[in-house]
């Protein structure tokens, strides 16, 4: 049987269940095919920050800047488990940029974007206090400003949560095989992995495939010559924390790149990142050894106790799937996005994003809306800048409020395992936890925290099929527990969903 949708979307990184979510929410019918995992390309590969990117000011991007710090504050009030604010610090070296470029820069990185709850910049002494402390003694001054931290691959599964509940179909681990024009529809060949198939039309597709955009062009809609975009390769690194505060540095090197030294889970810090051009399947991309030296380097520019390739405990990195606007360096390339709709007028439309970031995610769905409506017609208003993500239903500032309500709800969790479940799950912990009044009550423990509730509750409402979708998406927990309990993990999966 084909099923029929107003808007078919391909990709389930955050623009294409952004998008989604956005559609089904004002009346049209959608249906999103992802051939792996949510989140498993580009956007579980990010610096994890909601931020409006100051380092472009330089680059003039000041509508881009504008436009992803306005998001900001709209990103946490949608989502205040995942999201939550953080202070950088930015060091002056006097070997770089002048202290008052710095400032003005910040100046503008204050008021151009409509902050309100977020605490403005301010001069820091680096001499006294702890931000100073795990830095050269040649850093006398820096300053202190707002962006945000986000858990980037729980943001993609809660839209596509929400995108769901406003009636989408989200079907993970099936490709699109083929799509050919038939008359005022598309005809949408797709497959499972177990091999069987599942056909659609539609009156839009939306080609939101992220590194793999120019590829779905080519092989599914016989685009063999498209060349749109410019794969840039962002590696990090992570080490045993360098500081005890909660506030993130970005430090200016010499070659004009910014890197970030972000705190980070399990008592880490999280280095990054590089850029550099790249080639090849965009799942094999892998750190390189000029990179990590690169990393390594422009952290022992600034911290007073060096960063060697020995103290790392992890790596990972991503490829961007930059417009390709001719810029002749990979930290130069535009991070806005692009649009472009292919077929003739009065043809059924294919609609194409080339670029974008997780910070306008959510303005870039409003902007393909606005392209989708000029299609099919206007179903419904704008909506998502004042609705919740799914447990994200609380203050922007009650966390801890939250986190208190769950220990008297749950008094026999550990501190640590409540701010993780409340950090995950927001105000839906209780779905995780159901009626548990004991830790017995909740299961196999697999390690670190993580028991068989929550694993049931991944694999039935968060399209979680494998450990790495659970490890490494979906909690975060992979630096914590062993090859020996993830393979357990794996086993009693597997042996679960039959």
């Amino acid at each position: 049987m084909t099923k029929h949708v107003d808007v078919f979307i391909i990709g389930g990184g955050i623009n294409g269940v952004g998008i989604a979510r956005d559609a089904a929410g004002r009346g049209y019918s959608v249906a999103l095919c992802e051939k792996e995992d949510l989140a498993s390309g580009t956007s579980n590969w990010s610096s994890k920050l909601v931020h409006g990117g100051v380092r472009y000011l330089e680059h003039y991007e000041f509508g881009l800047v504008r436009k992803a710090l306005k998001e900001r504050e709209v990103l946490w009030a949608a989502a205040p488990h995942i999201v939550r604010p953080m202070r950088f610090i930015l060091p002056h070296h006097k070997d770089l940029r002048p202290a008052w470029l710095l400032r003005l820069g910040l100046f503008l990185y204050d008021h151009i974007g409509g902050r309100k709850l977020l605490p403005a910049t301010k001069t820091v002494d680096l001499k006294n206090g702890p931000f100073g402390k795990p830095l050269k003694a040649m850093f006398t001054k820096g300053f202190q400003y707002s962006d945000a931290q986000v858990d980037d691959a729980r943001l993609v599964v809660l839209n596509a949560m929400d995108a769901q509940t406003q009636g989408a179909e989200i079907a993970t681990h099936r490709e699109v095989t083929s799509a050919r024009r038939e008359g005022e529809h598309w005809h949408i060949d797709t497959r499972n992995e177990d091999g069987t198939e599942v056909d659609y039309t539609a009156s839009v597709i939306v080609n939101a495939a992220g590194p793999w955009v120019d590829i779905v062009l080519g092989e599914t809609f016989g685009a063999n010559d498209a060349s749109n975009i410019r794969l840039v390769k962002g590696s990090h690194i992570v080490v045993p924390a360098l500081f005890e505060h909660d506030n993130a540095y970005i430090f200016q090197n010499a070659d004009e790149r910014i890197i970030f030294a972000i705190p980070w889970r399990e008592g880490t810090t999280l280095i990054g990142t590089t850029d550099e051009d790249f080639e090849g399947n965009p799942r094999d991309a892998k750190i390189s050894q000029a990179e990590t030296d690169y990393l390594c380097a422009a952290a022992s520019e600034y911290f007073e106790k060096p960063i060697t390739p020995d103290t790392i405990v992890w790596t990972y990195a991503g490829v961007r799937p930059l417009y390709d606007d001719g810029a002749s360096a990979a930290q130069e390339a535009t991070r806005d996005y692009i649009f472009r709709r292919d077929g003739q007028t009065g043809e059924v439309p294919l609609l194409n994003i080339f670029g974008g970031k997780i910070t306008t995610y959510r303005e870039l769905s409003e902007k393909m809306l606005a392209s989708i409506e000029d299609e099919l017609g206007r179903r419904g208003r704008p909506w998502t800048s004042r609705a919740p993500l799914p447990g994200g239903d609380f203050p922007v500032q009650g966390f801890d409020q939250l986190v208190a309500q769950t220990q008297r709800r749950y008094p026999f969790l550990t501190d640590e395992l409540t701010v993780r479940l409340c950090r995950n799950y927001g105000t839906r912990v209780t779905q995780v936890l159901g009626n548990a009044e004991a830790e017995k009550q909740l299961g196999k423990h697999f390690g670190a925290g993580l028991y068989e509730v929550e694993v049931r509750y991944l694999m039935t409402n968060e399209w979680a099929q494998t450990a790495t979708d659970v490890v490494e998406r979906r909690t975060k927990l992979l630096l914590r527990m062993t090859k020996r309990q993830i393979n357990a993990l794996e086993k009693w999966m597997a042996a679960e969903s039959g």
